[in-house]
């Protein structure tokens, strides 16, 4: 195989559709360059990309199915824990004989990869490894150059309902992005430039459409608010600044093939109020006639939306009407772990970080009496039966597993959004031919697509659940990610569909390597 330098920069969060847009709207020429000179492909995560592991999938080049893991939150059948964890698989790049240099990839774990050099978990969304510098003092030098991440406050930013704070959102992760660009050519131009492969990890882009993406799409429904038009401004102007980092970093690094690349598409959010919160109620009161959640008067015109105040905490709002012990004793457990997390000072190998915060772990206390609870998600929703012979408390028997899901199939399938009377429930997955009782920790029995944008639900027994406040209002909807490769000898133009697993063997054939076995997918090359 020929040998030569690869240049990947991946791009976290990012939406193709958005970008052709603004190429067609004159904003973003060195994206224009590099799609005129590149071998293009649209990459289909598949169902894999609602696990919400992406970034383990490239740093590991594993698909779900050989990694043995389908979400990053855990269930414990024994003593019904719910908690979000890290990666525990090796990346890729340690069994590749190239210099390897990473910046900010997301689950790559330096400490199982002892000769990749680099810096991860500095100003990363969902980084899901420790943060970590290759060589020694590497860390302390790039942020006495650097600083601390200057936008760590709005990686998870929900600013929807203040037009000064999507503004805010907009302008920090956009100068991020520059100095971003800044870091990467001082990392692979100067402190480590006998690399072959470098990794280069752009997160701005996820941020920002997750808080901001109601400024682009003229259909949602929070794009009359105050805060659409910075949020609008924002977006495009992260946008405008990944393109700007590539054409810096290529620029740079002219001998180099360069693989830009995002593992998925984004779109409108149609998982938090529903997956977060909603089904929970649903669950608990198909089991026991009643509701837990409160409904509030300020939130109860299922004709439109509720609203947030300007500085109020999405959680906090929707937790304060479910009871208050589970609320008090889930705040104060948030807090401290996430203290510990954000110090890294856990001891445990792979760091717990605690979900507490999300609406659905206030019926946890519940689970044990339920034939069948919703875990808490960040994307999806998740139903986990409480079967016997599996969970420590198990109420249904093997021989009810199907009738159960059927039933409960059903009565999602009867919700509509009381807004509009539209279908909620696009379609549901479940365990198919599987045997039940071989379900692992990170996968649920049934998982609910949701159809649409919508706060409340409604069922002709169970009543109407909610409305609640929009989260987040951008989320991982996109059918497609996207690769291009330029000056990796290939025939410019667009070449299909193909699968996001096949990144990590594509890097390592341009490399002129031999992808490491066991590998999922197969080179964009072949």
């Amino acid at each position: 195989m020929e040998k030569r330098r690869v240049l990947a920069i991946g791009l976290d969060g990012y939406e193709e559709s958005l970008e052709r847009r603004l190429i067609e709207a004159g904003e973003l020429p060195a994206l224009a360059r590099l799609r005129e000179r590149s071998t293009r492909f649209l990459l289909d995560h598949g169902a894999a990309q609602r696990s919400g592991l992406a970034w383990e999938h490239l740093s590991t080049g594993l698909a779900p199915e050989r990694a043995g893991r389908w979400a990053a939150l855990h269930f414990d059948p024994e003593t019904y824990e719910v908690w979000q964890e890290g990666t525990r698989l090796e990346p890729f790049a340690a069994r590749l004989s190239s210099n390897t240099v990473v910046f900010d990839a997301p689950y790559f774990d330096l400490a199982r990869a002892p000769h990749v050099r680099g810096v991860v978990g500095w100003g990363v969304h969902d980084p899901g490894a420790p943060k970590a510098a290759r060589p020694d003092h590497l860390l302390s030098e790039f942020e006495e150059r650097f600083g601390k991440y200057p936008a760590e406050r709005w990686i998870y930013g929900v600013v929807w309902s203040s037009a000064e704070r999507a503004r805010e959102m907009g302008e920090s992760l956009a100068r991020s992005v520059s100095l971003r660009a800044r870091a990467a050519r001082w990392l692979l131009g100067e402190r480590l430039k006998d690399w072959e492969l470098a990794l280069v990890v752009v997160s701005e882009p996820h941020s920002a459409v997750e808080g901001l993406w109601h400024g682009v799409e003229g259909t949602h429904p929070l794009h009359r608010m105050p805060s659409a038009g910075p949020a609008r401004e924002g977006l495009i102007n992260v946008y405008r600044g990944v393109d700007r980092l590539v054409a810096e970093l290529s620029d740079a690094f002219p001998d180099a093939a360069l693989v830009v690349f995002s593992m998925g598409g984004m779109g409108a959010n149609h998982s938090d109020t529903a997956s977060m919160a909603l089904l929970a109620e649903l669950l608990y009161r198909r089991e026991f006639g009643r509701a837990l959640m409160r409904q509030p008067d300020a939130w109860s015109d299922t004709a439109s939306f509720p609203l947030l105040g300007e500085s109020q905490n999405w959680s906090e709002a929707v937790r304060a009407n479910l009871p208050a012990d589970a609320s008090v004793l889930s705040r104060l457990k948030s807090a401290a772990r996430r203290r510990l997390v954000r110090q890294g000072e856990s001891a445990e190998p792979h760091p717990r970080r605690q979900v507490n915060w999300m609406p659905a772990m206030s019926y946890r206390p519940h689970w044990r009496s339920m034939r069948a609870f919703a875990l808490p998600s960040f994307y999806d929703g998740r139903i986990r039966v409480n079967l016997a012979g599996r969970e420590t408390g198990g109420r249904v028997p093997v021989s009810d597993y199907e009738k159960l899901c059927d039933e409960i199939e059903a009565a999602l399938r009867e919700c509509r959004d009381p807004a509009t009377g539209a279908e909620v429930v696009a379609y549901v997955e479940r365990v198919g031919g599987r045997d039940p009782l071989g379900l692992g920790p990170t996968e649920s029995d049934m998982v609910v697509v949701w159809k649409g944008t919508f706060c409340a639900l409604e069922h002709p027994a169970h009543g109407t659940v909610g409305p609640v406040p929009f989260r987040r209002t951008g989320g991982h909807t996109g059918r497609y990610g996207m690769a291009y490769l330029c000056n990796a000898g290939m025939e410019i133009g667009d070449r299909g569909v193909r699968s996001s697993f096949d990144v990590a063997p594509t890097l390592c054939e341009l490399l002129g390597e031999v992808p490491p076995e066991g590998l999922s997918g197969a080179s964009l090359l072949r």
